[in-house]
């Protein structure tokens, strides 16, 4: 029986880890031995301790497999939390978000090694946020991959590959649930294949000279510019959300932008005659009582559809407006 440890932290990280737990249910030739996630964090205003999706999701499959699941929470992953991982005696260790780089001392506890599930067709967009950079660049498609662990952040070859198509409506947290249900049954086969072959397959290995690679993200980074297209906007917009959200100027405070997108249809009557020529961008124009508030980029039109003042709750383009009339007219800003 192969004996897997299970290393992840967000939300999107449960989702893998009840797939596999599902699979070891079904009997399919390993067992989740433990959980190795980040500590509880403080939240809510009472700043209470609360423990991570995946941890949270590993007390659940306790209920459901009818055993214990050891949860580890180290702060680093230091002799201790190797000591810790080293009694569970595991084979294989399997990670998707975990958010610390393994060493090689780490890596050393698992005889066969360590799989990694990344978001972005490998070697594109190494680094921790792939898929808002893909949203950002405008690609027509992305994927998911399952790489060996390796020393180098994900160099690791490839032992599984799947081609995910974008409509370019996603949104960064859409699209990392989608990955992450993918996600779950390559990790599964890649799995069973080593649980059948006793080792892991030797995979394809990467080509470093088309590695392109991706930063975290920065609060202030989603601050818009208009003169930037409306597309690029757009796909700014859908990259951030939920964090940290795109943002603008507006009547002298901080404009939250959840949902927009390109405007596509002619003008109504109105707007065009009061603005015969493209304004500066940044520019209200007003409404399109069928699809939203329409705002002047560098290169075309946003029309913005989901919205928030600061401190305000968000609301839809309809109901801001009825609050805000003067919002009509008015120049964003890009700072």
């Amino acid at each position: 029986m192969l004996r897997i440890l299970y290393a992840g932290s967000p939300e999107a990280a449960a989702i893998p880890l009840m797939h596999l737990g599902k699979a070891e249910a079904e009997g399919k030739g390993f067992t989740i031995v433990g959980v190795l996630t980040n500590p509880p964090s403080a939240q809510g205003r009472s700043k209470a301790l609360i423990p991570t999706p995946v941890a949270q999701a590993a007390q659940k499959l306790e209920t459901e497999l009818g055993r214990s699941i050891p949860v580890l929470t180290p702060e680093k992953l230091d002799a201790a939390a190797r000591d810790a991982v080293a009694e569970l005696q595991p084979d294989l260790l399997v990670c998707f978000a975990y958010g610390k780089i393994f060493g090689p001392k780490f890596l050393s506890l698992f005889p066969m090694g360590g799989i990694n599930l990344h978001p972005s067709l490998l070697p594109l967009y190494r680094g921790c946020a792939p898929i808002p950079a893909a949203i950002l660049d405008q690609q027509a498609e992305t994927g998911v991959s399952v790489q060996k662990l390796a020393l180098e952040m994900d160099s690791g070859n490839i032992l599984s590959q799947i081609t995910l198509p974008l409509a370019g409506t996603e949104t960064a947290d859409s699209l990392l649930l989608q990955a992450a249900e993918i996600g779950g049954k390559q990790l599964e086969d890649v799995i069973l294949h080593a649980a059948q072959a006793g080792s892991l397959p030797e995979g394809i290995p990467q080509d470093g000279s088309k590695a392109t690679y991706c930063q975290m993200m920065k609060k202030e980074e989603g601050c818009i510019c208009w003169n930037d297209s409306a597309a690029a906007i757009d796909a700014k917009i859908r990259a951030f959300t939920p964090w940290p959200g795109a943002f603008t100027g507006a009547l002298g405070t901080t404009l939250k932008i959840h949902q927009a997108k390109v405007y596509q249809q002619e003008l109504p009557a109105h707007i065009r005659s009061a603005y015969p020529e493209a304004p500066v961008p940044g520019t209200v124009l007003g409404m399109d009582k069928a699809h939203g508030i329409l705002v002047q980029t560098g290169d075309g039109i946003l029309c913005i559809t989901n919205l928030q003042w600061q401190a305000k709750k968000a609301m839809s383009w309809k109901d801001f407006m009825n609050g805000s009339p003067n919002f009509a007219g008015c120049c964003c800003s890009s700072n």
